[in-house]
């Protein structure tokens, strides 16, 4: 009988044990997420980056100021092994602009340079505008039918919680010019990828080329304006428009990741990396784009540091060069290609500061539980289950995308796109109580994935 019960003892005890250390870990996330609750740490460091820094573009001292910042910011909390990896980039000038529709409807109109978009020549260009519903009627067209023509692309974005509808608006911004110089353009002018409709402030973002067609000039017209040259044209089908832009591409410039860790107790080689992106467009101080992501995961893990030390290492990278193009997450990637198995888990805040309200997964079926169980922890700040598709978000996609596992605690975007990429997207627009509940999310998050059995693997085949 005694023989039994020591079988017992060692075989069973052992499985009845796990859950009650399950238990713990999340007591102690939930002992985190009351502290992250009653903390305006995040809202400090927001106020400080835009308050102190403003607009921050990619490449310029603006941006470098913010590395400096961040730099004194990360050490000044207490973090360890903070500093900077730089790379360089291309970069770019906004420079001004004017757009005036001729006669007999002579007015201006407000627009502005889309990111990486070249200058008009000197004097401008006057011709006559072609409008398309949207990217799909530009994309019917043939090659050869807007020679001589300003492009116009219309079409409405779809307001969602999720940001679904930025990806079937965007295309217009990311690829038009390039369309619409293969069919000829001499320019491209776009509705504003965004769900605002009562302001005339237009957004901006990045527009990209193609090798087998000529580069041209690209602006977005606020909605409002939109609304108005689509009007006009209808009045006037052969309409003119003088367009003047002084945007230029620069000589090679520096931008930088900046990176702070908490080291590991058990297991320092093992990585949850936390990111967002520090730099934004020049035409606002872009508290929710990405000033909110840098004020969340930094504030998260110093609320986790000041509780205890985790048993993996918990790293911040705060991504240069994001808005271009995710140009430092690829060099991130670039400098870690040989050792990216100690990349543990990856995920994101760059989604402005609405409340997390779900929680999607990018790792191994057989890691699928471990994740519930996180989100089941999460539950309390509204966070429900999601999708299985997750890759972290912007930046960490790259890693993603190489292998790495990830989640994304997806924000609710609703609002998101009424100042996304606009000069409105300044500090008044940022809720306290959501950034303090992104915060808790990500404390609690973070000190779990960072202490959990035995780890996460990706959902990718590359891994």
């Amino acid at each position: 009988m005694i023989r039994i019960l020591l079988v017992w003892f060692f075989l069973i005890a052992p499985l009845t044990a796990q859950p009650a250390i399950a238990e713990q870990l999340e007591s102690q996330a939930n002992e985190l997420i009351d502290t992250a609750l009653q903390s305006d740490l995040s809202w400090s460091i927001l106020e400080s980056l835009t308050t102190e820094i403003g607009p921050r573009l990619a490449g310029t001292r603006s941006e470098a100021r913010a590395r400096d910042w961040a730099v004194e910011k990360l050490t000044s909390l207490g973090f360890s092994n903070v500093h900077v990896e730089t790379f360089t980039m291309t970069g770019w000038e906004r420079g001004s602009i004017s757009i005036e529709v001729g006669e007999p409807y002579s007015q201006p109109l407000i627009g502005t340079a889309l990111g990486k978009s070249i200058g008009t020549p000197i004097g401008g260009i006057n011709a006559p505008v072609v409008r398309f519903a949207d990217y799909s009627a530009l994309i019917a067209a043939k090659e050869g039918s807007l020679v001589g023509k300003i492009a116009f692309i219309d079409g409405s974005m779809v307001r969602t919680q999720d940001g679904s509808g930025y990806r079937l608006a965007g295309p217009r911004r990311w690829q038009g010019a390039y369309e619409a110089a293969k069919r000829g353009a001499v320019a491209l002018l776009v509705r504003s990828v965004g769900t605002d409709k009562d302001n005339r402030s237009p957004h901006t973002g990045g527009t990209s080329y193609g090798d087998d067609a000529p580069r041209i000039p690209a602006a977005a017209l606020s909605n409002p304006d939109a609304d108005q040259l689509a009007r006009l044209v209808t009045l006037k089908p052969d309409l003119t428009i003088h367009f003047t832009q002084t945007s230029r591409i620069l000589p090679e410039v520096q931008s930088g990741n900046v990176i702070a860790e908490i080291t590991g107790s058990k297991f320092p080689d093992e990585i949850i990396l936390l990111g967002a992106h520090l730099d934004s467009w020049d035409n606002s101080t872009g508290a929710q784009d990405d000033g909110s992501g840098v004020a969340i995961v930094t504030a998260a893990a110093k609320i986790i540091m000041d509780y205890g030390q985790p048993e993996r290492t918990i790293r911040i990278v705060l991504f240069g060069a994001e808005e271009p193009g995710l140009l430092g997450a690829r060099a991130y990637l670039k400098a870690r290609e040989s050792d990216l198995n100690q990349i543990m888990m990856v995920t994101e805040s760059d989604f402005g500061a609405g409340k997390v309200w779900r929680m999607d997964t990018g790792v191994a079926k057989s890691d699928e539980p471990k994740a519930d169980r996180i989100q089941a922890v999460l539950a309390r700040l509204g966070v429900t289950k999601g999708l299985r598709t997750a890759n972290g978000g912007p930046d960490v996609s790259v890693l993603f995308e190489a292998g790495v596992p990830a989640i994304t605690l997806k924000q609710n975007g609703w609002k998101y796109f009424d100042i996304h990429h606009t000069p409105n997207d300044t500090l008044d627009k940022v809720d306290p109580s959501d950034l303090r509940q992104n915060t808790a999310v990500y404390a609690g998050y973070a000190w779990m994935v960072a202490n959990i059995k035995g780890g996460f693997n990706s959902s990718k085949k590359t891994k």
